[in-house]
């Protein structure tokens, strides 16, 4: 018998946590791969991350109950890519209008592509 295999070795959720998943969302998990990704390319350090974010969190206007962490996350990870000339807010600001109107354009169930902004001029 293994370890795993031992009475009282399944480790069970208490009946009140319904979803163990840290993310509300599905953007959240996106906005954590892509820091993961970004750090992994060399983009940034751990250590400057952690100041980023850091930063972020404690600004007088962050929420007190953290339900703003993965908007932090968001605004930590924009002024990184600022701060390293990687792109600059008003391009960040130009892909996510891009987005929010793609999103609106797409069929329900569709995969949501930056192809379906209606004011994209590659099309």
């Amino acid at each position: 018998m293994s370890r795993h295999d031992a009475p009282g070795s399944q480790a069970t959720l208490p009946p009140e946590i319904e979803d163990p998943s840290p993310f509300s969302e599905p953007w959240e998990a996106q906005a954590f791969a892509m820091v993961v990704g970004l750090h992994q390319q060399g983009v940034f350090s751990w250590s400057e991350w952690a100041t980023a974010l850091s930063a972020e969190l404690k600004r007088p206007d962050a929420a007190t109950d953290g339900s703003d962490y993965y908007e932090c996350w968001l605004r930590a990870l924009e002024q990184l890519l600022g701060n390293k000339q990687i792109a600059e807010t008003g391009q960040i600001d130009a892909v996510a209008a891009a987005w929010a109107r793609a999103a609106h354009a797409t069929p329900h169930g569709q995969p949501i592509l930056l192809k379906n902004d209606p004011q994209d001029a590659n099309r």
